[in-house]
């Protein structure tokens, strides 16, 4: 009896040194900006400069370390009652200061003069900036690391990757539904693939903002079976005018506003019934906060695209 008790004490002490080391021990991931970040130990006291951000590190299982945010940062809900550094116009660097962080998390619109003063006061920095849908996970699996929360991360990580695949649609096998009864064609009666579904997604009416190519949101529309309108313009958010999208023929057009509310630009196209997609009633809305920040939530905005696109 008495060697059982000292093997469990053995044991405890043993992986209370262990989770000690572990909280002490150096971390080093690779930013999307290509810069490695280390830190001595795992973030205790993170700030966030960017909304996304601060939902990405809610979701790696961060947020208790999270203390300060920019305006905005309204995700989850608990994350707007923590202190505000400043926007994203301009971070206030002595509150963000004053909040002696170990780590900033931000996105390539900080000024590098406002991340050169963060970094002369030895404050370690992660820029997010996902250039793929899967650049989403990845951050997650990262910022897990910078905060020792990897395991949380890991899950939320594998859980983002799910719900993309499930949002988009997917040939069905055979077996699969109807499909079943459905013989298969010979390969030289095999139909064509349809075209793709051509959509303009607008941003904002006045002036008229769409997305270029490089943009998440045209990688998601491609996931979704369409192809984005102005897919070849670099610009990510790029400004168009009329002629510009009655030329371009949209099948659809996606007007991302927040909480999904439909804002009078979208209907405004009414006026020009030349537009297939006026022509057809394809005038859909989906809620902007789930589709123009790379976090976590993208993989919802992707399920909501698919749906207003196919319908």
């Amino acid at each position: 009896m008495r060697t059982a008790r000292a093997l469990i004490v053995v044991s405890v002490a043993l992986a209370t040194t262990l989770a000690a080391a572990a909280a002490c021990a150096e971390v080093a991931v690779v930013d999307d900006a290509g810069a490695r970040v280390t830190l001595a130990a795992p973030a205790r006291r993170i700030v966030s400069l960017a909304p996304h951000a601060t939902e990405l590190l809610f979701a790696a299982g961060a947020g208790a370390q999270v203390v300060g945010v920019v305006a905005g940062s309204n995700f989850p809900p608990q994350a707007a009652r923590l202190p505000s550094v400043g926007d994203v116009n301009a971070i206030d660097l002595e509150r963000l200061v004053a909040l002696a962080p170990d780590l900033v998390v931000t996105w390539p619109y900080t000024t590098s003069a406002q991340l050169a003063a963060i970094r002369r006061r030895g404050i370690a920095i992660f820029t997010s900036d996902a250039k793929t849908i899967d650049d989403i996970a990845v951050d997650l699996e990262r910022l897990g690391v910078l905060a020792g929360t990897t395991s949380v991360a890991a899950r939320a990580a594998r859980a983002f990757r799910d719900a993309i695949a499930a949002a988009h649609p997917r040939p069905a096998k055979q077996g699969e539904g109807s499909v079943a009864r459905v013989a298969t064609p010979a390969p030289d009666s095999a139909s064509p693939r349809p075209a793709p579904t051509r959509v303009f997604y607008e941003i904002w009416g006045e002036p008229i903002f769409t997305i270029g190519g490089g943009h998440l949101i045209s990688q998601a529309i491609a996931l979704c079976g369409g192809v984005n309108v102005f897919g070849g313009l670099t610009v990510a958010a790029p400004v168009v005018d009329t002629e510009a999208v009655i030329a371009a023929a949209p099948d659809v057009i996606v007007a991302g506003a927040d909480d999904a509310k439909r804002p009078a630009w979208l209907d405004a196209w009414k006026r020009w019934p030349q537009i297939p997609a006026v022509r057809d009633g394809r005038l859909r809305v989906v809620d902007a906060n789930l589709l123009h920040r790379p976090g976590p939530r993208f993989a919802q905005g992707v399920a909501t695209l698919c749906a207003a696109i196919a319908r």
